[in-house]
């Protein structure tokens, strides 16, 4: 078990890395964008939010394909497993169960979740808080 919150933990960490590069950089385009003068508003806060959530989504499509990395270099999906998948599937909580962590695994399917779970919030707040400022220029 403790294997398994190791390398979770490892990866989660490399995650956050991701995550907080990423935030980084859309904040400060975000800032940069909404700092300049605009003859349309509606149209640039249109920009800022869909070149935002796209890279955030990217940002989280990367931290899927770290996970999926993950089990395949520690076998914690059964042979022939679509690791992006299965890895997608636990990262957004979905949980369809079609694919099952191998028994000595377990834990990796939950510490995906949560690790998506706390992504997807920092995600959402960093939304609000740019669309915040946005609105308030």
């Amino acid at each position: 078990m403790l294997r398994q919150f190791l390398i979770g933990g490892l990866v989660s960490l490399c995650n956050i890395s991701i995550h907080a590069l990423v935030m980084a950089l859309v904040v400060a385009a975000a800032r940069r964008a909404s700092a300049t003068p605009a003859h349309h508003p509606a149209l640039r806060l249109s920009v800022v939010m869909i070149a935002a959530v796209s890279v955030l989504m990217a940002a989280h499509t990367a931290e899927v394909m770290v996970w999926s990395v993950a089990y395949l270099l520690v076998g914690a999906a059964p042979e022939g497993a679509n690791l992006v998948y299965f890895a997608f599937v636990n990262y957004t909580t979905l949980g369809y169960g079609d694919i099952l962590p191998t028994r000595d695994w377990l834990l990796l399917g939950p510490l995906t979740a949560m690790n998506g779970v706390l992504m997807f919030g920092w995600s959402t707040a960093v939304i609000f808080e740019i669309l915040r400022k946005a609105m308030e220029r």
